[in-house]
Order: structure tokens, then sequence, then C-alpha cells
């Protein structure tokens, strides 16, 4: 079984759309997690969008003092944008609180995500992810992600992007 960093019993967690009072949450864990975080803004923009999705715990109930009483404790943001006709789903962001990580909570983020780009008639996915972010590289390759090209220095710190396509 795996457990947090804490030791206790993972929680259960619902995956759903994000909402306003989400936020917070949302931008706490970017920060906690990135060293370029987006905005606050940045998230503002992405409410509406059905790509937007919160992995939630029970909230002040977790047992975690420092995840937010929201009881958000991961998000995805994915959108389809126009392509020659056949809209291209776009990973723009994933990260999971680092108390929770390693439970299957990116990969149920993911895997929702996915089927909502699909629902909206995708014909690829692409997302960018650090070249180093190993982790990460595993969680995609397992949806059938592969690598198209690479993005040198794409980050503030000089580190090359790989662009990843399913």
């Amino acid at each position: 079984m795996t457990t947090t960093a804490s030791g206790a019993e993972p929680p259960s967690t619902t995956i759903r759309r994000a909402v306003r009072a989400d936020l917070l949450a949302v931008f706490q864990i970017e920060q906690a997690s990135f060293p370029q975080p987006w905005p606050f803004s940045a998230f503002e923009r992405f409410l509406e969008t059905p790509g937007f999705l919160v992995a939630e715990t029970g909230g002040a109930d977790s047992g975690h003092d420092h995840v937010d009483r929201s009881g958000i404790v991961g998000y995805i943001v994915a959108d389809a944008i126009p392509n020659h006709g056949t809209p291209l789903g776009h990973v723009k962001d994933l990260a999971v609180h680092p108390d929770f990580r390693r439970q299957g909570i990116g990969k149920r983020l993911l895997g929702r995500a996915l089927t909502v780009l699909d629902s909206q008639g995708v014909g690829s996915v692409k997302l960018e992810v650090r070249a180093n972010n190993d982790g990460a590289h595993k969680l995609y390759r397992s949806f059938g992600f592969e690598h198209c090209r690479t993005i040198p220095n794409y980050y503030d710190n000089g580190e090359d992007a790989l662009v990843l396509l399913r």
C-alpha cells in the first residue's frame, strides 16, 4: 500500500471540475511544485475550461494540517485548441501536493482530463515537460505519450522541455 509522507493511509480522492473557491489551493500547490509557478491570474483564465480539474480529499478531515482546508491535493489544466479541423488537446499544467504524490492522484487527473479532451473530439494531445522530470516522463509514457521534439532553453533556468505527443 502507498502511504503519504506522514505515513498515513491515502485518503479517498474525488476528481471534479475546478471552481473559483479552489483557486487559492491550486495556486499554493503550483507554488510548492514548480520553480517557475504560473501566476494566480493564469488559473482564473482557465476556470471555465472543462479540462481544469481538481483532486479533492475530505478537506479539514484529511489529517494534513498543511493541506488547504478545501481538501484540494492536485489539479490539471488541459484544453482543446483548433488545429486544421481536428482539435489538438494540450495538457498545460499538472501538479499534486508534495505530501500526496505517488498515490495515483496524478494518474487519475491525467486519465480524467484525457477523457474530457476525447469528448471534445481531439485527434492528438501534446504537452511540454522538463527534460529532467523523470517521474512525469514515466506517467506520460504510461498513457502513450511519446517524445516528438525538444525545445532547448524552454525554461528560465535554461532547462530544455520535451514535447510529448499522444
